[in-house]
């Protein structure tokens, strides 16, 4: 490792990620009705474990907000939070299983478009999300994603409530937030060296402190109470972490629940891993392609871990992921660091950390989601064309009006809709002059193209020669020679001569 470019880029990228990660993973834990520690444990666990296993430079892994209602849930259907944790060590296996099954190649197949709209998508969230956070009403838990929320309002709704609850102190720490943010990615700023080796976010912090000490000592009414900190366990002197740490119970090996709460986290933790790490290579500077199914086995490990010391089942994570891209990290020490400090941190300084206002947070994370849905990236999917451009706008409506997974999906069956036509157009081409017809197969076709391919023969009108070439095509579906076959003895009555050429095996037939 070269330590002059860890200094300078991966050791400041790290502390964003950490600052970031930490109210997530609280945030994501109480949302899920686990111990506030467990998300902290899983943060852990996804920086250290997963950044050093993993072949992504720079995806970080941690507790997800995808998984919180399935968390949720689980630990009530389950009955404790122990047996819980053995669905998450068996998922962990399920998936270093599906790794050697190399199923993590199905990322490959998730459209650019869609990849791209989601991002859009979470830039969008993170944005509405943090606006309550950031006028200092808190009352819905940090990474919450969902449109619809627990306490059954959703993003907009909660958007018009925090406006009957504005702090004014909450409001100036985030305005003052995002004005330091702004000018230290100025060129004017970039000038002077120690602007480019301490990251904003940590000068946010150390500003949202200050600013809130200021209020309790000169402006009593700007203070902002205990409620809108950042509320971090406290480990107990005798025991140390080991007071955190919960195992899971084997006892509940025979209920047949925890298989499938296994299972259940095991395929979405890994289509959201997949999501993300794709994500995270699309927006990496130097274009570096991870392993798929490498990733899946270190997820694995992790969450085999996490289990057994009692945190929260992990993902790859798209919000972490980018905080560290933007912050200008180069390499996995990024994301390994900020899993080292995530640790010191609580174990260290819990006092310090809760004296920090969820208001400079949010300036923060507030930054980091409009990097994520500028602009010029709508621009520039809007002149790549309409195939391109609906399903990426689809994805980001569906994503904020849902939820990651589910917006995904939708995205891709848009996708998938301008693939097919894209496809049957190309595919098959039909040309005429005066009584001469020539239908062609451009490249392969498949029963996919039989519609198309119906729809241009029937367009052959009465006493006419018909040239029917497969010449270039490597591949023809037995669904395609039925329709050509079909076709030829339609075509007697009408009196159409047809001609084969490349399609040997009617020739054969016809001969």
């Amino acid at each position: 490792m070269n330590l002059r470019s860890y200094w300078r880029s991966d050791f400041p990228a790290s502390i964003v990620v950490f600052l970031v990660a930490l109210p997530l993973c609280l945030g994501i834990a109480l949302a899920s009705g686990a111990p506030l520690f467990s998300g902290v444990l899983a943060g852990i666990v996804g920086g250290i474990v997963v950044g050093s296993l993993s072949g992504s430079s720079l995806s970080v892994s941690g507790p997800a907000a995808g998984l919180t209602s399935i968390v949720a849930l689980a630990i009530i259907d389950l009955g404790s939070f122990e047996a819980f944790l053995v669905s998450v060590v068996l998922a962990g296996g399920i998936q270093i299983i599906l790794g050697f099954a190399r199923a993590g190649s199905i990322g490959h197949f998730f459209p650019a478009s869609v990849i791209k709209g989601m991002l859009a998508g979470i830039g969008v969230i993170l944005i509405l999300k943090q606006i309550p956070h950031a006028l200092g009403y808190d009352v819905d838990f940090e990474g919450d994603e969902s449109f619809l929320q627990f306490d059954g309002r959703n993003t907009f709704s909660e958007i018009g409530e925090a406006m009957g609850y504005i702090s004014p102190g909450a409001v100036i720490i985030s305005l003052l937030s995002l004005i330091l943010i702004y000018l230290w990615g100025t060129n004017a700023i970039k000038r002077f060296q120690f602007f480019n080796i301490v990251p904003a976010p940590l000068i946010v912090v150390l500003l949202g402190i200050s600013a809130n000490a200021l209020y309790s000592n000169l402006f009593p009414s700007l203070v902002i109470g205990p409620e809108h900190l950042v509320s971090v366990p406290v480990l107990s002197d005798s025991n140390g972490i080991s007071s955190f740490l919960t195992f899971p119970d084997f006892s509940h090996w025979q209920n047949s629940k925890i298989y499938i709460v296994a299972v259940t986290l095991a395929i979405v933790a890994s289509v959201e891993t997949l999501l993300s790490i794709e994500a995270s290579d699309k927006m990496d500077p130097a274009r570096r392609v991870t392993p798929l199914n490498r990733e899946l086995k270190a997820q694995g490990v992790a969450n085999m871990v996490s289990g057994f010391i009692g945190g929260l089942p992990l993902t790859s994570v798209i919000v972490r992921s980018s905080a560290n891209i933007s912050s200008g990290a180069r390499t996995k020490a990024s994301t390994i660091s900020h899993g080292i400090i995530l640790l010191l941190s609580v174990l260290l300084i819990p006092t310090f950390l809760k004296l920090i206002p969820l208001a400079c947070l949010a300036g923060i994370l507030l930054a980091v989601g409009y990097k994520l849905t500028k602009p010029e990236l709508y621009k520039a999917m809007y002149s790549k064309g309409k195939s391109q451009f609906i399903p990426f706008l689809v994805t980001v409506v569906a994503v904020v009006f849902t939820n990651l997974l589910q917006g995904v999906l939708l995205g891709i069956i848009v996708a998938i809709f301008f693939i097919l036509k894209t496809n049957f157009q190309k595919a098959i081409i039909s040309v005429s002059s005066d009584d001469n017809y020539l239908i062609k197969f451009t490249k392969d076709v498949s029963f996919m193209h039989k519609a198309a391919l119906r729809h241009a023969l029937g367009q052959i009108p009465e006493d006419t020669k018909l040239v029917i070439d497969g010449s270039k095509a490597g591949f023809i579906d037995a669904d395609i020679l039925d329709t050509v076959e079909d076709f030829i003895e339609t075509a007697k009555s009408k009196r159409i001569e047809i001609q084969l050429t490349g399609i040997k095996i009617i020739e054969q037939e016809l001969s």
